[in-house]
């Protein structure tokens, strides 16, 4: 089952934290072509969010091609296009541009960035034992 994160105190719109979401879900292989998206209804409830916002996400992925919707049926995750590389190394530029404007806003360079990012994922670690992400806070 997906689970998605979304955090009250993120400054993206929370339409925008659930395509990102599943955009990383898709690029870690979490989700796959095929695959089933959860119902606008029960990922609202399980959110505890407006359906009307998961709607939004769901139309925005749709738009950029990376859902498709069956009428009656559901939203799946669409075949990848040849440009999926491209637009992956987009969206991680994308990502370390706003890690990088948020670590500034810190004081912290990007040298200080990199030993932490190594030390909760290490590079193409996560993709071969298929965890998702950064591990869990203790």
């Amino acid at each position: 089952m997906l689970a998605l994160s979304i955090s009250a105190a993120d400054p993206r719109p929370v339409f925008r934290q659930i395509v990102d979401e599943v955009e990383r879900s898709i690029a870690v292989g979490v989700l796959r072509p095929g695959d089933a998206l959860p119902a606008v209804r029960q990922l609202a409830n399980s959110l505890k969010i407006n359906a009307n916002t998961v709607q939004h996400a769901y139309r925005t992925l749709e738009r950029e091609g990376i859902v498709f919707v069956k009428r009656g049926i559901g939203t799946f995750v669409a075949q990848a296009p040849r440009e999926n590389r491209n637009r992956q190394a987009a969206t991680a530029r994308h990502i370390a541009e706003r890690m990088l404007r948020e670590a500034y806003r810190h004081g912290l360079l990007a040298s200080d960035l990199m030993p932490a990012l190594e030390e909760i994922a290490p590079v193409g670690d996560s993709r071969r034992r298929g965890t998702s992400g950064p591990r869990a806070e203790e």
